[in-house]
């Protein structure tokens, strides 16, 4: 169940009418300048109109030009208690998460004083919600509704190198990074074992590596052909980089362009902490080309994402383990700072190594997640 990748892309204006009135006299005139400087609250009763002024000839009032109204989706909450207060509320209302698993999200955020969707002091988002919702609606993009995921926003993974369909998928995979909301912010800050415990509180588990690398590739092959069970990780990776063909989700050149990568890191960043590097992030699925055959957005760009690398079959976590912490994708500078490789299929080095459970696991302003499910059923 291949879907079409767009190539579209694109990007309201409200205003008010302001009153001017005219008065005889020099004091008049001054006092109705002054009222008509002053904001005007709303209220349900519309004052009594003044009385006509009976003067021989008024110039016509030059109408100001309209102050551009904020769409109040693209004001940016100034606290993180607030940040996190609308996320839940969005969590709620779009992705229908039950009473209980939203206070085992809440009981997980509150633990953290830095899990967010970035600093809201010092983040600056280079592209609003509502520029985002333009261009995914210019390109005809909607979230995925399928029943086999049991889940919105989730798409089927399957090999589609050997012939499988999307009936005969296994596992499902988040279309963008948690929360999983088209045109929201990706949160970031989190460590792996957060992460894990955010899928699980939504009902789903963690990625891993080979899961993401088939979403991003178009084809989830079997574990057995994308593992070397037994040998060192260092080794396992770079056996596995040296035979991988190199494809982005958008095609066999990379093209940084196409994907969500042209942002900046904050002023004197000193490549992490929460008090001088902010989430520079862009709205989840804000760039219609940088998504897989399989509608898996921003694999390339935004965030990179913490996913499961195991190390033995029973670290899979379709048969419900976990494994060691590794680090996909790319994130929002990469135009302008190409950190490292970041084709489908690559697998990093052991940067900041530790088991995804590790309470101690790695977080960064620019690290994120997404989680995948397991289809009711399906064959590991």
């Amino acid at each position: 169940m291949a879907a079409v990748r767009p190539v579209h892309r694109g990007r309201v204006l409200l205003g008010g009418i302001a009153a001017l009135v005219l008065a005889l006299g020099s004091g008049s005139a001054l006092r109705a300048r002054a009222a008509a400087a002053e904001p005007r609250l709303a209220t349900t009763h519309e004052e009594p109109a003044p009385a006509p002024v009976t003067a021989p000839e008024l110039e016509s009032p030059v109408a100001e030009p309209a102050p551009a109204v904020v769409d109040d989706d693209d004001r940016e909450p100034e606290t993180l208690d607030l940040q996190r207060h609308r996320l839940f509320g969005r969590m709620e209302s779009e992705l229908g998460v039950s009473a209980a698993g939203m206070e085992r999200v809440r009981t997980i955020f509150a633990a953290s004083k830095v899990l967010s969707q970035g600093n809201p002091a010092i983040s600056r988002h280079p592209m609003k919600r509502s520029e985002c919702r333009t261009i995914r609606a210019e390109a005809g993009l909607e979230p995925a509704r399928v029943a086999a995921c049991g889940a919105p926003n989730m798409v089927p993974l399957f090999d589609a190198e050997n012939g499988q369909t999307a009936a005969d998928a296994p596992v499902c995979i988040d279309q963008f990074e948690f929360p999983d909301i088209p045109c929201e912010y990706p949160v970031v800050h989190v460590r792996a074992n957060e992460a894990a415990l955010l899928c699980e509180a939504t009902g789903k588990r963690l990625c891993d590596a080979h899961e993401w690398e088939g979403g991003c590739a178009g084809s989830l092959r079997p574990p057995e052909a994308e593992y070397i069970w037994g040998w060192p990780r260092l080794q396992a990776s770079y056996a596995h980089n040296v035979k991988r063909e190199k494809v982005w989700a958008y095609g066999l050149k990379k093209d940084h362009a196409v994907c969500a990568t042209g942002s900046s890191i904050t002023p004197g960043c000193p490549g992490g902490g929460w008090t001088k590097c902010g989430s520079n992030t862009y709205p989840a699925g804000a760039f219609p080309e940088c998504q897989s055959s399989f509608g898996v957005f921003d694999q390339h760009g935004n965030a990179a994402e913490h996913m499961s690398l195991p190390g033995a079959p029973e670290d899979l976590g379709s048969r419900g383990g976990s494994g060691f912490t590794e680090m996909k994708g790319s994130w929002f500078v990469f135009s302008t700072i190409e950190a490292h490789e970041d084709d489908c299929r690559f697998r990093a080095p052991a940067w900041h190594e530790s088991r995804v459970t590790n309470e101690n696991s790695h977080m960064n302003y620019h690290l994120g997640f997404r989680c995948c499910k397991d289809v009711e059923g399906a064959q590991p």
